[in-house]
C-alpha cells in the first residue's frame, strides 16, 4: 500500500482552551465530527503556509 493512499492516526494532547475553540469552529460551521473539523484546519493552516513560531522552552 503506497503512502499516499495510507492513514495514520494520531495522538496528542491540547490545551482545553484551543479545543473549546476547536469545537465552536466545529459547530459554527457543521461539521459532523470533531476529527473531521481538525483536519480542515489543518488542510487550510498549510496552504496558507505561515512561517513557524520558536517553540517556547518549557522549564
Amino acid at each position: 500500500m503506497g503512502r499516499a493512499s495510507a492513514k495514520q492516526m494520531l495522538t496528542f494532547f491540547i490545551d482545553v482552551d484551543l479545543l473549546d475553540r476547536i469545537d465552536d469552529f466545529r459547530f459554527d460551521n457543521r461539521f459532523p465530527t470533531r476529527a473531521g473539523a481538525i483536519r480542515w484546519l489543518l488542510e487550510w493552516a498549510l496552504k496558507k503556509a505561515p512561517p513557524p513560531e520558536k517553540p517556547s522552552r518549557r522549564p
